[in-house]
């Protein structure tokens, strides 16, 4: 799209085409045509807009699920990188849907796009007012996080204040897409909220392992228990990096401080009984929180060119959205000086 002085949250320039626009559904088929496998020609878009995913049938009605990456955003190496530390967790035993290796690789690459093919998983949504279910997803993130502190990643990226605060802030305004009544007041109070996050995370440091890195409840699937295997498993390692390991914990906590509490202590009456959790990591929720809502801005506004974006945000770029920011980053920097969850 041609840049503009500054982004209005209107689309009014005709747009350049896109890389998914080139990913036609001719183009999947062949794709996991040319790896052998007989696809019989359905396939269903699965609910996903960072990467494109599809379910895809095959000749003898069974399907996989083929997953194409979004161009530029990750390399190669970091791609395989993921894909190592998905078999480092199932060699474990640990319930991941991650890629099968075809031809004795995992990662693709097809008219321009690389991509990855997995097993189709079922499952629903987990149910995070069940004690038993949190205090089960907690055991597994536990056995996650006892894999991923083996070694670290060489390519990916860490998570910390400057990767997903500094340098998305600097980004936003740089590009200038925050609208000139909004800019000043949002920028005032994020530059608070990365000071306040910094000295958290300063006061309260962590080791960083490999982490999931977006373990919120719509990558864990259920499965009912009186199944083979059931109860939870995890999907998408797309956002694995380096980080504390409260960042898998807390994105699964909701509600007013008494809810967080308790499922807060749910998830910890697991997670402890496969691997011990760093107290202290619990100041860090609300400064990682603070710090992932600066960057999902940033994540959105770089998105802002894919033909799908408007289907999804729809809602993103007006000067109501910044204004709805400025006060959320305001309550952060209110609740980052509140003390931390305790349990």
């Amino acid at each position: 799209m041609q840049k503009t002085k500054r982004w209005s949250g209107v689309f009014e320039d005709t747009p350049t085409p896109h890389a998914y626009d080139a990913l036609t559904p001719d183009v999947v088929l062949d794709a996991l045509s040319d790896l052998g496998l007989a696809v019989d020609g359905r396939m269903t878009a699965l609910s996903s807009y960072e990467n494109r995913v599809y379910q895809v049938m095959l000749d003898d009605n069974t399907s996989v699920v083929a997953k194409f990456y979004r161009p530029e955003r990750w390399s190669d190496a970091q791609i395989l990188e993921e894909h190592s530390f998905a078999a480092e967790l199932m060699a474990e035993e640990v319930p991941l849907v991650g890629p099968l290796s075809l031809h004795g690789q995992t990662l693709h690459h097809a008219h321009g796009f690389a991509f990855s093919v997995s097993p189709r998983r079922g499952g629903r949504s987990p149910e995070l007012d069940d004690a038993e279910v949190l205090e089960w997803i907690g055991r597994f993130i536990a056995r996650i996080h006892n894999v991923g502190a083996q070694h670290d990643f060489t390519t990916r990226p860490t998570l910390n204040a400057k990767t997903f605060g500094i340098d998305s802030r600097d980004w936003l305004l740089s590009e200038n897409i925050i609208p000139l009544d909004q800019s000043a007041a949002w920028r005032a109070v994020c530059d608070q909220a990365i000071e306040l996050a910094t000295q958290a995370l300063a006061t309260h440091p962590a080791k960083h392992i490999r982490l999931h890195g977006d373990c919120h409840p719509g990558n864990i699937l259920w499965t009912p228990t009186d199944l083979p295997n059931g109860g939870p498993h995890f999907v998408d390692l797309d956002d694995a990096r380096m980080g504390p390991a409260i960042q898998d914990v807390w994105m699964l906590l909701s509600g007013d401080r008494a809810q967080r509490t308790q499922q807060l202590s749910m998830l910890l009456d697991g997670y402890e009984q496969m691997r011990e959790l760093n107290r202290s990591e619990l100041a860090l929720i609300e400064p990682l929180r603070t710090l992932r809502l600066i960057h999902y801005s940033a994540w959105l506004a770089r998105r802002k060119d894919d033909p799908a974006f408007t289907q999804h945000f729809s809602w993103f770029g007006s000067s109501d959205y910044w204004a709805g920011q400025v006060h959320m980053l305001i309550e952060q920097c209110e609740a980052m000086q509140e003390a931390p969850l305790y349990v």
